[in-house]
């Protein structure tokens, strides 16, 4: 793919890659144009996993272009794309700017053809090229109305509390801190639930959460030389030993040297959905308990719900479903915010990385990136980087069904194997298709929220049209982060 600043014949000339397509299908496709004075015909390759999607990129110096396509033989234009009459019949048309802010204006001798059997309005939605795919303009959306937008947002959040999250009937799993590990994790599994808040009855309060990250941690320590937990230990160490444990190793010391463990994050039913939101952001957590104490001191408490970002999102797009042009900037497709994990293009250093792996690479690699990028899914994908599944921490879980951890090498298994062990917890096929959920870049931010306030929706793996090609990845947290700055 050519993207550097060379060009035929004169130095200095950018060249920008342009993707070029042919969604009709046919048996041999090609493109010409003004780029190659029609002289050349460049052939055109079916997308894989779509034969009848025929792609070529070819680089293109900014300005304005005009191009066909010879399909079996004939000479063909794409209705669905901007074109005007030529010197050739009708040909698309694209306007090429190095300006991101350049509008265009259309020269007299243009604006004649309006007369002629031609879509005016196709032509003024000047297609440009962002990340070597084609796309339409993106909607003019000034900073102020992204601003007032955001602001409406969070206005809302302040004036709505976790009570209204609360459903009528519904059940929440608490563990008890003594339980054993192994024991718990059983129970994450069998209920198909992430995380559970941990009680102490000694205390009489709750203290923290066990989440499937703790199974995660806890195999690593198994599968470690110098690890001081064996497979028989886990079969009685508790919750709270683990815990314990768990400060240990990871050093967490204070100025005096004595180890602290982290406090439980929680809310209050009556507090608002904006600072419920900051404080799941700020500390990285997934799900914040919702405790209610009748008493002064705090004795006694009731939990009475977990609270997540989707949860808080669903309300948000309830709220303003029917006054979505009071958002402006839903208006954006997700390309042009500034939200989510994008694969780098060429090029491009200072840009996180995407965490992506193939099916054949071994679990103790997944879990390892789970926990060094700090990321909560990693999406798996073949040669191509096209989406076949995606893997998730709570995915982990499955090990905990018949004590499979004790039986496998997480060096030796790999993720597709690993998959497979988890699969008859979704036994309807359908189901599980949802855990991997997909949107294009071109999708509104209004679409995107929409799927994500979905229950059991964390992510949307961005994948070009047709190949499923992972271009990257946006979460709730990628969402909130945007919207409350």
């Amino acid at each position: 793919m050519d993207s550097s600043r060379e060009a035929s014949g004169v130095a200095g000339t950018v060249l920008v890659p342009m993707r070029f397509v042919w969604p009709y299908g046919g048996r041999s496709v090609f493109l010409s144009g003004s780029f190659t004075r029609w002289s050349e015909l460049l052939p055109m390759s079916p997308i894989e996993g779509c034969p009848t999607v025929f792609q070529v990129i070819h680089s293109l110096t900014p300005g304005f272009h005009q191009y066909k396509f010879f399909v079996d033989g004939e000479w063909r234009h794409d209705e669905h794309q901007p074109y005007i009459p030529g010197d050739f019949g009708v040909v698309n048309t694209v306007l090429l700017a190095t300006d991101p802010n350049f509008i265009p204006t259309l020269s007299p001798d243009l604006a004649s053809v309006s007369n002629m059997d031609v879509d005016n309005e196709a032509f003024r939605r000047v297609v440009r090229v962002r990340d070597v795919s084609l796309t339409e303009v993106v909607p003019r959306i000034s900073d102020a109305d992204v601003q007032t937008s955001r602001q409406r947002i969070s206005e809302f959040l302040s004036m709505h509390t976790a009570y209204e999250l609360l459903p009528e009937s519904g059940k929440v799993v608490a563990l008890d801190v003594e339980l054993p590990v192994k024991q718990a994790f059983h129970i994450l599994h069998e209920q198909g639930i992430p995380m559970a808040p941990l009680w102490d009855f000694c205390k009489g309060q709750f203290v923290g959460v066990l989440s499937a990250l703790d199974f995660i941690l806890i195999l690593r320590e198994l599968g470690s030389h110098g690890s001081n937990l064996t497979e028989e230990e886990l079969e009685t160490h508790t919750i709270s030993a683990w815990k314990e444990g768990k400060v240990y190793l990871n050093g967490q010391n204070n100025l005096h040297g004595r180890t602290f463990s982290r406090h439980l994050i929680h809310a209050g039913p009556y507090d608002n959905l904006r600072d419920i939101s900051l404080k799941i952001l700020q500390n990285e957590v997934s799900k914040v308990p919702v405790i209610h104490s009748s008493s002064e001191d705090g004795s006694f408490p009731q939990l009475l719900h977990l609270t997540s970002l989707s949860g808080i999102l669903k309300c948000i797009c309830r709220y303003f479903r029917h006054s979505a042009n009071s958002l402006p900037m839903l208006q954006l497709p997700i390309s042009a915010v500034p939200v989510g994990t994008w694969v780098p293009k060429i090029g491009e250093s200072n840009r996180r990385p995407l965490a992506m792996l193939r099916p054949s690479a071994s679990l103790s690699s997944a879990l390892n990136l789970l926990v060094q990028a700090q990321v909560s899914a990693i999406p798996i994908v073949d040669d191509n980087d096209s989406l076949l599944d995606i893997y998730c921490r709570s995915d982990i879980t499955a090990l905990a069904k018949d004590r499979a951890y004790t039986h496998i090498n997480l060096d030796e298994i790999t993720i597709h194997q690993a998959l497979q062990l988890g699969q008859e917890a979704y036994y309807p096929y359908e189901l599980r298709s949802q855990r991997c959920q997909m949107c294009l870049r071109s999708d509104s931010l209004h679409k995107v929220m929409e799927r994500l306030a979905n229950p059991g929706v964390r992510r949307l793996v961005i994948v070009e049209a047709g190949s499923k090609r992972v271009e990257g990845i946006v979460s709730l947290s990628d969402i909130f982060k945007f919207i409350l700055g």
